[in-house]
């Protein structure tokens, strides 16, 4: 996912992890990342399992196996998307990808929308997705095609397998999922349709999943949060203080699970960051956030997004912070 956008500053580059880290380091703690302040006090491996760590919420769901990464992806340097980074929709009209019948359990009755960003056809549909959409604030191109590692490992491919990984961590915790778009549809859906699917679906959360394409060298990952908008279509100031609570708890469970560190390069390094132009977050009405899980970009963090072990972490750090937030 790129940084551009009306309003929006790429933030620089920080040179050292260790200053934000330390400095950071209370408000991750009470920010909801007690996870990360844990991993740094007994010197964590990235290659730990989490064995014993994860949450009893989802302790079920982590027994079940790992889907395999069969999604379709785009060429080698398709392009690394601006705008709202979040996928594009169409004139189709498919309908959002439903949930199987959920299992009963801890999360029975509730609604999770996942949101893979990214539909992996949207680079063969230039003109569709680039066509513009209202988000409230302004107008935005309905998606964009994200980006790719430098070996060409494309976002929508990393998003789609992460999703398919969530839903059945979330399903067999008893609740009833649905995905934006599961590549069964030419490109999108636009941003303002993603929005759309989650509030229709009357979602108890929303997640939207991404990977960044910013320079080497900076790493880690960060949860994007709603900001108080009232604009044309957009009023976010209901789900404001809900979406925080679900990003922090996300991000705290993403750095238990994964070992990442919160972003070097954005967040002051507390892992979140407050955004006002996305139409994702813009025309939602129910709880939702993004969460950029790396950068495509870097060498270091590509070797972790390409793992097929590190992608059933994020996306057991993610469920397990969805499911700390549904339970309360």
């Amino acid at each position: 996912m790129s940084y551009t956008g009306p309003g929006f500053e790429p933030p620089q580059p920080r040179r050292s992890r260790r200053g934000p880290l330390t400095v950071a380091l209370a408000a991750l703690v009470s920010g909801g990342l007690l996870g990360w302040a844990v991993y740094a006090a007994v010197g964590g491996s990235k290659d730990d399992e989490g064995s014993g760590n994860t949450s009893a919420s989802a302790s079920a769901a982590s027994r079940t196996p790992a889907p395999s990464d069969g999604s379709a992806s785009p060429p080698a340097g398709s392009g690394s998307g601006s705008g709202d980074t979040k996928p594009g929709a169409s004139a189709t009209t498919n309908s959002p990808s439903a949930s199987a019948p959920a299992a009963s359990g801890p999360l029975k009755g509730k609604v999770v929308v996942i949101d893979p960003g990214h539909n992996p056809g949207n680079f063969r549909h230039a003109d569709e997705i680039n066509r513009q959409v209202d988000i409230g604030t302004n107008s935005k191109a309905c998606d964009t095609t994200g980006t790719t590692t430098n070996d060409g490992y494309a976002e929508a491919r990393f998003t789609l397998d992460v999703a398919h990984r969530m839903r059945t961590l979330l399903q067999a915790q008893g609740a009833t999922v649905k995905l934006t778009q599961d590549a069964d549809r030419p490109f999108g859906p636009c941003v303002d349709e993603r929005a759309r699917i989650g509030n229709k679906a009357k979602a108890d959360a929303v997640v939207s999943l991404h990977a960044d394409g910013s320079g080497t060298g900076n790493r880690g990952f960060h949860v994007i949060l709603p900001g108080a908008v009232n604009a044309g279509a957009a009023d976010t100031r209901a789900i404001v203080g809900p979406s925080r609570d679900l990003g922090e708890r996300i991000a705290g469970n993403f750095v238990r699970v994964t070992g990442s560190a919160p972003s070097n390069y954005t967040g002051d390094g507390t892992g979140l960051v407050t955004r006002k132009d996305l139409g994702g977050l813009n025309l939602s009405t129910v709880p939702k956030v993004f969460i950029e899980c790396g950068n495509m970009r870097d060498s270091k963090d590509a070797a972790l997004l390409t793992s097929g072990a590190w992608r059933q972490k994020a996306a057991q750090g993610i469920s397990d912070g969805v499911v700390s937030f549904l339970r309360g």
